[in-house]
């Protein structure tokens, strides 16, 4: 208590040395530092995501790429991809999200992956695997986005965010507004796979690590990347899945070196049970009927939207004197994301992009599958038998 009252003695004495004006100058400036770190604990705050809020961004993303290309109503079909996932998701690090699997109704050979859990592929994608190590490959690598929140991450580092920041912290720190208008913004940067290579990378390293940890042979993005290296032979510009991510030869040759040096030896490849279980085959580029359109975010040709849509890549294609997340593809990843996404922008100008613009169904409603803990186990089972 005396070391206490000596302390404030000396504060108060040191003060009443001070002129008053000084005095309250020095008030003034603690005030502003105070208002400023006020500010900057709400801004912090408001990009902060809770896995409910992270949920809540993912299922913005995940109506708008279900009303984009529809949901395949088939639960079988459904279950089984659920099944795939919920393997690897288990022996993950984030086990304890409500991860769901959701089958896209769509020729286009593309994934996605939304925040909180949200993990999509299209039924071409489906039909181009020939076995299910395939598939874990690629879940695996969706799964490796949501855990290591990739798309969390690249809201935090974006300048653009600010604005939004300083909005949702002006209105009381209004996250729903926030996550909501968010939303809009990163179903574009996911609808164009627009991750940093850093983050693919990543995510392919992490997804073969994954597969192999459940038993599946860790090379089945290996398979897949060159698929689809063979399945776009011959075209320059960017096409579906993986479009925006580090260049295709040179990722397979990552992982193929990882695989070896780090000793990944599991060997499953279960192509009977997925042969079993996925009806669908592959169409060929040249095959996707494609709707412009609707890659402009539209369920239902909204001519005013679709303006808006061709305004906004007209000035994707602009110098930018701002940074900011908005209509640049790429603004939520950088300056070098931005650049690819105004490509993606000038092709699709022309005509569009078959894999990322294909059509979809009609149905955007997700088919509900449950999952018990012997079913799981017992699938697991058939992974390695």
């Amino acid at each position: 208590m005396k070391a206490a009252a000596f302390v404030l003695a000396a504060l108060f004495t040191i003060g009443t040395a001070v002129p008053a004006r000084a005095q309250l100058g020095g008030l003034g400036k603690l005030k502003k530092l105070g208002d400023k770190a006020a500010d900057a604990k709400e801004k912090i705050d408001a990009l902060n995501f809770t896995d409910d809020e992270e949920r809540q961004l993912g299922e913005e993303v995940s109506v708008k790429l279900r009303t984009r290309f529809g949901v395949v109503q088939s639960e079988p079909i459904t279950k089984y991809v659920s099944l795939v996932g919920a393997a690897l998701a288990q022996a993950s690090t984030r086990p304890q999200l409500d991860w769901k699997f959701i089958v896209l109704d769509t020729d286009g050979v593309n994934a996605y992956a939304a925040p909180g859990g949200l993990i999509h592929i299209t039924r071409g994608l489906l039909g181009l695997m020939k076995h299910e190590s395939q598939l874990a490959g690629v879940l695996g690598h969706e799964i490796t986005h949501v855990t290591a929140k990739h798309t969390v991450r690249a809201i935090q580092k974006s300048k653009g965010f600010e604005n939004l920041t300083t909005a949702a912290s002006r209105s009381g720190g209004a996250k729903t507004a926030f996550i909501a208008k968010a939303g809009s913004r990163v179903y574009d940067s996911v609808f164009e796979g627009e991750f940093s290579r850093e983050d693919e990378n990543e995510a392919d390293k992490v997804g073969a690590q994954l597969a192999n940890k459940v038993g599946y042979a860790p090379n089945g993005m290996v398979e897949i990347l060159k698929m689809i290296d063979a399945r776009n032979s011959g075209r320059e510009d960017r096409n579906g899945l993986f479009a925006s991510h580090p260049a295709t030869r040179d990722r397979i040759a990552k992982l193929e070196k990882q695989i070896a040096d780090e000793k990944l030896t599991a060997r499953a490849t279960v192509q009977a049970r997925y042969k079993q279980s996925v009806p669908f085959e592959a169409k060929t580029v040249s095959e996707i009927a494609m709707d412009v359109e609707g890659a402009a975010g539209l369920a239902s040709g909204d001519k005013k939207k679709a303006d808006e849509k061709k305004a906004d890549d007209k000035k994707a294609e602009e110098p930018k004197k701002k940074g900011g997340f908005g209509s640049a593809l790429g603004s939520i990843t950088g300056n070098k994301q931005a650049q690819s996404g105004q490509q993606v922008a000038s092709a699709g100008a022309r005509g569009g992009l078959p894999d990322r613009d294909a059509k979809g169904g009609a149905n955007k409603n997700p088919v509900l599958v449950k999952i018990t803990a012997a079913e799981l186990e017992a699938f697991k089972k058939g992974i390695t038998a």
